[in-house]
């Protein structure tokens, strides 16, 4: 989208940007949702409740089961804001799943100030297409349509696999099987999402996602200084690999792609921090009061101390 914004910006309407999309997301126009801080409807103690998550007791499940509909409300609050301001209805590209699996995946961002006007006034077009795309000497081709787009530069903003990158740390390939994992729908199996339960002199910080990735990997390296430290122990590996399971098992039911590989633990940011407390003999509840501990956002300030 920011690719496209410059573009525009030079070309105007005479020669307009095209945008195809492969999977349309609940970008955000800002964190302020109908005026409301979107940390208060999901980055709070409160919001977690309403989630099922990994080695949850059974209270826990009830209450996450309990507050579904309260979990469904807040996402359709979002996506209501959303689909006013954004005017998605109109371009075609209202995504099928919900706020919630964009969010428990980290597959939100910032849509750039203007982007849909620069849409309405025609420096960019917006095309949806889930096919393969293919190429000609007029442009690109996609899947179902008989004109080409007609282009004289193609830019593939689709990312790259980060499992590849882990893999080719090693030249053995049962190391590298090892870091990825047997399974080819799972996360990379790490433990806290920082260690391999196989590889004990690894740590890799920076391949699980949050809504707020610096803070999430620098407590991870607190975390991890205090294991080399020997202020504690990691358990044994089968009890990290069930714990890894149970993880893999709450991204699948909340992630929009039942088979993505990536590690992102956005939406449960708190009970992931609270288990890093634990382990290094931390107060997990960083907040003063019953009321800023359940309703007020977590941040990078609550665990300085």
């Amino acid at each position: 989208m920011d690719i496209a914004m410059e573009c525009s910006t030079i070309n105007g309407t005479e020669r307009p940007c095209t945008v195809v999309i492969r999977t349309p997301h609940w970008n955000l126009p800002d964190f302020f949702p109908w005026g409301l801080n979107l940390g208060y409807l999901y980055l709070t103690r409160f919001s977690e409740l309403t989630v099922h998550k990994p080695g949850e007791g059974l209270v826990l499940s009830l209450l996450a089961t309990t507050l579904s509909p309260l979990r469904w409300a807040l996402s359709k609050f979002v996506e209501i804001y959303i689909r006013r301001k954004h005017r998605l209805a109109k371009h075609g590209i209202v995504p099928d799943h919900s706020f919630l699996n964009d969010f428990s995946s980290c597959s939100l961002s910032i849509v750039p100030e203007g982007f849909y006007d620069r849409v309405e006034e025609g420096s960019i077009k917006l095309v949806k297409s889930a096919e393969s795309v293919g190429f000609s000497k007029e442009g690109m081709m996609l899947k179902g349509q008989v004109e080409p787009i007609k282009s004289d530069l193609v830019i593939l903003a689709t990312g790259f696999k980060g499992i590849d990158k882990l893999k080719h740390i090693f030249e053995s390939e049962k190391y590298q099987e090892f870091i990825a994992g047997l399974d080819d729908s799972a996360a990379v199996p790490l433990y806290r999402e920082c260690i391999h339960p196989r590889i004990p002199q690894l740590a890799i910080i920076g391949f699980s996602e949050s809504i707020t990735n610096l803070y999430t990997s620098e407590i991870r390296c607190r975390w991890l200084a205090e294991l080399l430290d020997g202020k504690f122990k990691v358990p044994s590996i089968k009890a990290m690999e069930k714990d890894i399971a149970e993880w893999d098992k709450y991204k699948k039911r909340y992630s929009y792609n039942k088979y993505y590989r990536k590690s992102c633990i956005a939406a449960l940011h708190v009970w992931h921090n609270d288990q890093l407390c634990k382990d290094m003999g931390w107060n997990p509840k960083r907040k003063k009061g019953f009321w800023a501990e359940w309703f007020q956002p977590y941040g990078p300030m609550d665990y300085t101390g």
